[in-house]
């Protein structure tokens, strides 16, 4: 089945068709790093990881850029807040680094993998002048004392995104003091340089890049023109995704990104989030209190083109949610693996509810990225694998041949998710525990016991503690020993 979602663009839900077959590229609006990274932040980054790891699970060859903007007025204004502005362009450079990898360990702490490539805005200056060159050629943006704008009106298609009339607005916009563009709608692509703040030289006089131009020269420099996918929040779609599509397709003449997908914004009991009100919830105070799987979790339940609502109340409702699924897989660690080929072995009811979970699951990805349904597809997995625990009426080896399918595709659709990473990160250790236990039993076998003897020492200063039974060696893990 092939992958349905909704276009920003054109109003609709429609099949995805990549431009390359197998193949999807995607742009994400990133981070402006002047402060901690809040969980609307967080949200914006998981909900694209996870379709990003859909399109990777479908089979699709990703490539997923995400930009930094390390350049900007709010990244400005901070720096002119320091007691010792002298250089502000110097402090500039160390706020932008220093929320650049703050915002990079929440997000490694949230499992979310890097982007596949990660400019930023202050590595493009040269190509953000040649595509502002372009327009000025073009007769779509013009030169006022250092500062370039561009041309709303000459632009037929301004509005189509956000689906707004141009008139209307002009009628609502205008010009603030100090500018000197043709119209109120009119935004600026190049700024003419203040004192001590970052600037570069150009054909128009030393100065910096609007916001809108990075994006536009990052995201079809990495991708081309046209490029699949372009990703943000939708308080972007106006004026910085609008913008976006009429600088690049006025310069190119031709289509800029075919598909646009927003994520709703989150609000706190209600309200909009902000500094001002004191509900302003940075990643770093959730995760201090709740394992990162409980906030992704509540990310879940809503579609991601849904506006969410955060309180703490939900985030310890889900914490206990998280319990049945740390239960199940700590129940189940030491089920072995099995190979498919094992599973005719298991042909019964419990099978063939577990292969519609899994048509489910994809059947609600496929339509939209319903992940509030398949995230409930996940919970009935994890019921399906509790009734088998508790089902007498099967062999040892049909448990433990059904246990482990289960396993494997909760921890299959848990890694789309993000989920359940040590889990995963477990498999791949038990199964090396077992081998060296394997290995310990050869040696007794072959009578050469000093070094047989000497693995249960070496396992304990890991925290694997080995207990010999009657007819079976066990392990567990304990406390390391130093």
């Amino acid at each position: 089945m092939a992958i349905k979602f909704f276009n920003t663009l054109s109003g609709k839900k429609e099949e995805f068709k990549p431009l390359q077959e197998g193949k999807v590229g995607i742009y994400l609006c990133g981070p402006t790093v002047y402060d901690e990274p809040h969980i609307g932040h967080a949200r914006s980054a998981y909900v694209f990881e996870v379709i990003r790891r859909y399109f990777q699970f479908k089979g699709y060859k990703v490539r997923f850029v995400r930009n930094v903007t390390d350049v900007d007025d709010k990244i400005i204004n901070k720096a002119r807040e320091q007691e010792s502005s002298d250089d502000i362009a110097r402090i500039c450079e160390e706020i932008a680094e220093k929320y650049y990898n703050i915002y990079s360990l929440w997000m490694s702490k949230m499992g979310i993998s890097p982007p596949d490539i990660e400019p930023r805005a202050t590595e493009h200056i040269p190509e953000m002048q040649e595509l502002i060159s372009t327009l000025i050629h073009k007769g779509y943006a013009y030169v006022v004392d250092g500062d370039v704008y561009f041309r709303v009106k000459k632009f037929k298609d301004y509005g189509r995104l956000s689906r707004r009339s141009v008139d209307e607005m002009i009628a609502g916009a205008r010009i603030e003091p100090g500018e000197k563009k043709e119209e109120p709608l009119d935004f600026a692509l190049w700024k003419k340089a203040k004192p001590q703040e970052p600037s570069w030289d150009s054909p128009w006089g030393r100065g910096r890049p609007g916001w809108h131009i990075e994006c536009s020269v990052m995201s079809t420099g990495y991708l081309g023109v046209p490029f699949d996918i372009h990703c943000g929040g939708i308080d972007l779609i106006f004026p910085h995704h609008e913008n976006e599509i009429a600088q690049s397709q006025a310069a190119s003449g031709e289509e800029f990104a075919r598909y646009w997908l927003h994520n709703g914004l989150l609000t706190i009991n209600g309200q909009k989030m902000a500094k001002s009100l004191g509900n302003f919830i940075t990643v770093e105070q959730v995760l201090t209190r709740y394992h990162p799987d409980v906030l992704k979790l509540f990310f879940l339940t809503t579609n991601y083109r849904s506006p969410i609502d955060f309180t703490w109340e939900k985030l310890d409702e889900l914490a206990e949610a998280k319990e049945k699924f740390d239960s199940f897989l700590s129940r189940t660690k030491r089920i072995k693996r099995v190979h498919f080929s094992s599973r005719a072995e298991s042909r019964n009811n419990y099978s063939e509810e577990l292969n519609q979970f899994r048509q489910k699951f994809i059947q609600a990805m496929d339509d939209d990225f319903n992940t509030a349904v398949a995230l409930g597809v996940l919970y009935e997995i994890v019921n399906l694998g509790n009734r088998i625990l508790e089902d007498v009426s099967f062999s040892f080896v049909e448990k433990n041949i059904l246990l482990s399918e289960i396993r494997q595709t909760l921890l299959e659709f848990g890694k789309i998710f993000c989920l359940f990473l040590q889990a995963s990160d477990d498999e791949g250790y038990n199964q090396l525990v077992e081998k060296v236990i394997a290995i310990r039993e050869i040696l007794r076998k072959e009578k050469r016991f000093e070094l047989a003897d000497r693995i249960p020492e070496e396992l304990m200063s890991l925290g694997i503690v080995i207990e010999d039974g009657k007819d079976k060696t066990t392990w567990r893990k304990g406390a390391k020993v130093r």
